[in-house]
């Protein structure tokens, strides 16, 4: 009994998504080099990406200071548009998302000395599941004691000439 091409590539789709996620994660690690502080960095990042995509923003609240700011820079009719908010901004925001976000980021340089660290990295961010943009995120963080805060940072927004990401497209569900 033969499966048909659904079955066939929801099996594939079944095996092969948690190896790629396994391998991501092995990659962010080695990226990261052998200190465990930078491995606490930039999972730190992550958690904040994983927070956005769940629209939780205790969540988010945890990995940064509130007080922080973000900064944006971005193109808007052939002028550079800057755009600011502070983290607590930021995450009373995802309260009320009604989209789907996901920001993925890959071979990040991580800087660390003491308790400050700052983390360069290229990123995309999908809207709905949708590319959107993409750009370089440079983070700001301190280490207060507890661990790994953001506390903030400064982003592009590029929408074109971007390239292609080396994570692949992001891992969905067949329907």
């Amino acid at each position: 009994m033969s499966l048909s091409f659904r079955s066939r590539a929801l099996c594939l789709v079944t095996l092969v998504v948690p190896v790629l996620m396994v391998l991501c994660l092995f990659a962010v690690e080695a990226q990261a080099g052998s200190s465990s502080e930078e491995r606490a960095v930039l999972q730190t990042i992550q958690r904040f990406f994983n927070a956005m995509a769940d629209r939780d923003a205790e969540a988010a609240l945890e990995v940064m200071i509130p007080e922080g700011r973000f900064f944006s820079l971005r193109e808007e009719n052939g002028e550079t548009a800057v755009r600011t908010f502070t983290n607590q901004e930021f995450a009373q925001g995802l309260e009320t998302q009604e989209q789907d976000l996901l920001e993925r980021f890959w071979e990040p340089e991580v800087r660390l000395r003491g308790g400050i660290a700052t983390v360069w990295a290229p990123y995309d961010f999908f809207l709905d599941g949708e590319f959107h943009h993409c750009g370089i995120d440079a983070f700001d963080l301190l280490n207060d004691g507890t661990g790994w805060k953001i506390t903030g940072g400064v982003y592009t927004v590029e929408t074109s000439g971007c390239p292609e990401s080396p994570l692949g497209p992001p891992a969905t569900g067949i329907e």
